[in-house]
């Protein structure tokens, strides 16, 4: 270990572990180290940017040497963007370890008895997996180490693609993205060239000026494709000019829209995105349901694993076709209606008031009669003349956003005391921190890990939790 007070650099490093969070993970005379962009089994220079008493956190300054369990990363932008930062890693590999972290977290934060986890049910396609991206424009790009030792290279240049990791006023000028088929990328830089051709502004985040801000792309695997434009005011005229030549070198747009968002922050929930062309929505396909998604409700942007994902959850449900089922935190009623033709009744909860319109329309879409969704806080909702009106849950499904479930919900769902709980997550540490709650009145029944986003460590987690 070099001795630098401020920025120890740690030199012959042996990778042995990932750790929860996507890092590898070392020990160095007794302290555990969390590396980020190294694989199990390479020999490293750590660049420590944290150094506590017990442990230390840094990035690799230099690989001595190469993991057998490497591989090539396919993407020009890995290393900059931080979107798939476990492509060097071998499929295979990374299914493993996410494998482990499910286990380890349930039980380590959990405090859970776990039975025999399933094995981990990874994506059938590892790129082009997404049915939604969401690029940013800057005027500040992004430049790598290489760039800034070029005294040549300016970073007040226009840019469009990700913001870079844990840098938020500026973003990585992106060519080419593989987490959607090739659709996103030509819509992408279409707009970017006609920008730079026209002298369209871009976003400046720190000075709030700029018209063009964020760029959102959802394509469906029914073929329907949504593009959506977020400005930071009215500019009639050079919208047309944009939208008739985005239609035009972009034939497969479906419905495109525009959001005018004069805030200093990028959400557009509290916004009303306007049709400049086609319905306004598009629709998608999961097994035999139609589901009409707008540009502000939620959907699973895996759409084929999403279908995986809900049969997993219907399985342990274990529906016999009079069961009243409770999905909280339904969004636009994909769970809930999935499971309608085995259940005896739906009651879907959701807050965001779009979602709730979507899910009812989806409910009509798609003939089903016995499925009612309501806007609002589930604590707020489910009370006794709540269940006097709709029933009492035979079965709750909650989907919960990574920040998990607030303590009231989990309390709520304890007072109810339904006979089961599928609880699908998509941040396990969070769901096992809920889970050490439930099991005041709950038992794991099973556990099933599922992979929604290859290259990355992120992890689906269904948990099937019966009253003791």
């Amino acid at each position: 270990m070099r001795k630098n007070k401020k920025y120890p650099l740690l030199t012959n490093v042996q990778v042995s572990g990932y750790a929860a969070g996507g890092k590898a993970l070392a020990r160095v005379d007794g302290k555990v180290i969390f590396i980020t962009g190294a694989v199990p089994g390479d020999v490293v220079n750590v660049q420590l940017i944290k150094n506590k008493k017990d442990w230390g956190e840094g990035f690799v300054a230099q690989v001595i040497e190469y993991s057998k369990d490497r591989t090539v990363p396919f993407c020009e932008h890995f290393g900059v963007c931080g979107g798939c930062k476990w492509q060097m890693l071998p499929y295979e590999k990374q299914l493993e370890y996410k494998q482990q972290e499910v286990e380890e977290t349930l039980i380590r934060i959990g405090k859970a008895v776990l039975p025999k986890v399933m094995p981990i049910l990874g994506s059938s396609e590892t790129i082009h997996y997404r049915n939604k991206l969401e690029f940013t424009f800057s005027d500040r790009r992004y430049l790598t180490r290489e760039e800034v030792k070029n005294t040549h290279t300016n970073s007040f240049e226009n840019a469009l693609g990700y913001h870079a990791p844990q840098i938020f006023d500026k973003v990585i000028d992106i060519r080419t993205c593989w987490l959607m088929d090739d659709v996103n990328n030509r819509v992408r830089n279409t707009v970017r060239s006609f920008a730079l051709a026209h002298n369209l502004s871009f976003y400046n985040i720190r000075q709030h000026t700029g018209w063009l801000r964020n760029l959102m792309i959802r394509h469906c695997t029914t073929g329907e494709l949504m593009v959506n434009l977020c400005i930071n005011y009215r500019d009639d005229e050079a919208l047309k000019l944009l939208f008739d030549h985005l239609l035009l070198e972009i034939p497969e747009i479906t419905t495109l829209l525009y959001t005018i968002n004069t805030k200093w922050n990028d959400s557009i929930y509290d916004l009303e995105p306007q049709v400049y062309f086609g319905r306004g929505y598009v629709t998608e396909k999961l097994g035999d349901f139609s589901f009409i998604i707008s540009p502000k409700s939620f959907f699973q942007t895996n759409t084929k694993q999403a279908e995986v994902l809900y049969r997993v959850v219907q399985e342990f449900t274990g529906l016999t076709g009079v069961e009243t089922v409770y999905d909280l935190y339904c969004g636009t009623g994909s769970i809930g209606i999935f499971l309608s033709k085995q259940a005896g009744r739906i009651v879907g909860v959701e807050t965001v008031a779009e979602a709730v319109e979507d899910a009812k329309k989806n409910a009509a879409l798609n003939g089903i009669e016995h499925a009612e969704f309501f806007c609002g806080d589930v604590i707020d909702i489910c009370n006794s003349t709540f269940f006097n009106a709709h029933g009492f849950p035979d079965i709750i499904i909650t989907d919960p956003p990574r920040a998990g479930m607030h303590e009231k919900l989990v309390l709520k769902l304890l007072e109810i005391s339904a006979p089961k709980i599928v609880y699908v997550s998509c941040n396990v540490a969070t769901q096992a921190r809920d889970i050490a709650l439930l099991l005041d009145k709950y038992q794991v029944e099973k556990v099933q890990p599922l992979d929604m986003f290859p290259h990355t460590h992120h992890i689906e987690s269904v948990v099937l939790l019966t009253l003791r």
